[in-house]
């Protein structure tokens, strides 16, 4: 159940076959699934625990008072959504499924326990969540810099990335479910300008997207057309020297 947790965590660090496991255990206690398009944690919940997405996308989101909704994070198997959640009195966010999804329940006590029985795990999952902050800081960036296209293709490189790295994605093709409501709700572009953005990216032949599928036709060209950088995303095994001798 949480083997896209563990190859993701393998970037970091390499882990003990005993590791592995007891990441398995923890990821197998509390499982549940849910339909698409439905609130796992709305915003004011106590969160007990932190998320993990064992299959399935969802997103992190808010919404104003008039409607309107910002998708703050895309959210793929082998994400654990806020690894400190459960410090939180009430939830300032939701988290909705966009597909349907299976989720397991990190409750504070699995996290901890993992984290004291292994210096490699919770080195691990700390690179983790130090990830997760910097795919937010280019989530700002997205908005407050780059055009239409740059945005869309810098989103798609990270998504295709994040998936590859979890053991998710096929050669140069991954999934891709997000509607093109949910692209614009997500990169602060209406539905309309998603549209004529996405054929701007086809006619180029950067990308094709079919049936919640996408290819990268050139993701060289697609990086360069987005500046995208992938070195926030830690997949040079930064924890090298902490590696499992067995």
């Amino acid at each position: 159940m949480s083997q896209a947790l563990i190859r993701k965590l393998q970037n970091f660090v390499k882990l003990s076959a005993a590791e592995q496991r007891a990441i398995e255990r923890a990821g197998s206690e509390r499982v549940r699934r849910i339909g698409a398009h439905e609130d796992i944690l709305r915003e004011g919940d106590k969160p007990n625990g932190a998320l993990l997405i064992v299959d399935g996308w969802a997103c992190r989101y808010k919404y104003l008072e008039d409607g309107r909704r910002q998708i703050v994070g895309f959210s793929v198997p082998g994400d654990i959504c806020d690894l400190n959640v459960f410090l939180l009195k009430e939830m300032d966010h939701s988290i909705g499924s966009l597909t349907e999804v299976v989720v397991a329940d990190l409750s504070r006590e699995t996290l901890e326990g993992l984290m004291s029985g292994s210096t490699r795990i919770a080195h691990a999952l700390w690179w983790d969540n130090l990830v997760a902050n910097a795919i937010q800081r280019e989530w700002t960036i997205n908005l407050g810099q780059r055009d239409a296209v740059e945005r869309m293709s810098h989103l798609f490189c990270e998504l295709f990335l994040r998936q590859k790295s979890a053991g998710r994605a096929q050669g140069n093709s991954c999934d891709f479910p997000p509607t093109q409501a949910e692209l614009g709700d997500a990169t602060g572009l209406s539905t309309v300008h998603v549209n004529r953005t996405l054929q701007q990216m086809r006619s180029a032949d950067l990308i094709t997207l079919q049936n919640k599928r996408l290819v990268i036709n050139d993701i060289d060209a697609l990086m360069r057309q987005a500046m995208f950088n992938p070195s926030y995303l830690h997949l040079d095994r930064d924890g090298a020297h902490l590696d499992a001798n067995d």
